[in-house]
């Protein structure tokens, strides 16, 4: 696996964004379809145990080297931090706060990507496109879901959903401060057994949470309907194996900034896939959020463009 001191295939890199950008965003509507017949921890504990050992079957196969504490030991920490709290929060909190307000504060972590990367704080805090980029990204995903807030809005209990909202931020910052981690600490250069110990410990972190919950106490699988089973199998296969490895590699090859777009572009992906599969209206405010959600990723992505004319420039 390439690391960030080589120069990864670009068709490689615009594979992995698409599928993060791409995949990701379609799991909104599969983690709905799940939940609508499994319990919220015992989905984490089942998507994130089974495709740590496809992932295990699959590194050991290729011959990694998988039982190397000095890989097993920060992809832990990792896994806990990006799978257990910032998935983890998302979900618990859903049971009282809107999925569009919880989506808008999810939609801060590329924020915290710069506040906390601070081996790049010369570049990133300098860099007037990228932090430019990020305000207006962040603008367009409360355009994007401005109307349904509003909604929403009347539904909200005050105490309890203030401290719901603080911990969608505390996930957030989880999640962007356990990816910076895994960029800067892994102990494997291979994003399949990094991925494979940090899935592993995200679903024996969510074990707990089924047995404190009681949410196996009425639980039959064989009354699941069969769409949500089909649903966490995709979940396992394209949000787990396929678009977190994606993801992991990513961090290792490209600026953290950069990857975080992410957060933007996956709630345009599914508000595009509820057009389209859901019969899903679109109003001109929304179709305002996709349009700058978009230019902001350019504007994140416009240094990249400029400095090959100015080697260029120099080199002439």
């Amino acid at each position: 696996m390439q690391t960030e001191n080589k120069t990864p295939s670009a068709t490689l890199v615009v594979l992995a964004f698409a599928t993060v950008y791409i995949v990701w965003g379609s799991t909104y509507f599969f983690i709905q379809k799940a939940l609508a017949g499994l319990p919220p921890f015992f989905l984490g504990a089942f998507r994130f145990i089974i495709a740590g050992l496809i992932m295990l079957a699959w590194s050991l196969s290729r011959g990694e080297k998988v039982f190397s504490l000095k890989a097993i030991k920060p992809a832990i920490i990792t896994g806990l931090l990006l799978l257990f709290v910032g998935n983890g929060v998302v979900i618990w909190v859903e049971q009282f706060l809107p999925s569009a307000m919880v989506a808008i504060m999810v939609s801060s972590s590329p924020l915290w990507f710069v506040l906390l990367d601070k081996p790049k704080w010369s570049e990133n805090l300098t860099n007037r496109s990228t932090i430019l980029g990020l305000l207006i990204g962040f603008a367009g995903v409360i355009l994007l879901f401005s109307e349904k807030i509003m909604a929403s809005m009347s539904s909200l209990n005050s105490s309890r959903d203030l401290f719901a909202m603080f911990l969608v931020v505390l996930g957030s910052m989880a999640w962007a401060g356990g990816s910076l981690y895994s960029k800067y600490q892994s102990g494997s250069d291979s994003a399949t057994v990094n991925s494979t110990w940090q899935m592993f410990a995200a679903g024996v972190a969510f074990i707990p949470g089924v047995i404190f919950s009681g949410e196996l106490e009425n639980f039959d699988p064989a009354a699941v309907p069969a769409g949500a089973w089909g649903a966490a199998v995709y979940l396992i296969i394209f949000g787990s194996i396929i678009g977190f490895s994606a993801y992991v590699w990513l961090l290792k090859v490209q600026p953290a900034t950069k990857v975080s777009t992410y957060a933007y572009v996956n709630p345009v992906v599914a508000v595009l896939l509820g057009i389209f599969f859901a019969k899903e209206s679109i109003s001109p405010l929304q179709i305002l959020g996709l349009v700058v959600i978009l230019g902001s990723v350019l504007l994140i992505n416009l240094h990249k463009y400029r400095k090959p004319k100015a080697m260029a420039a120099n080199a002439a």
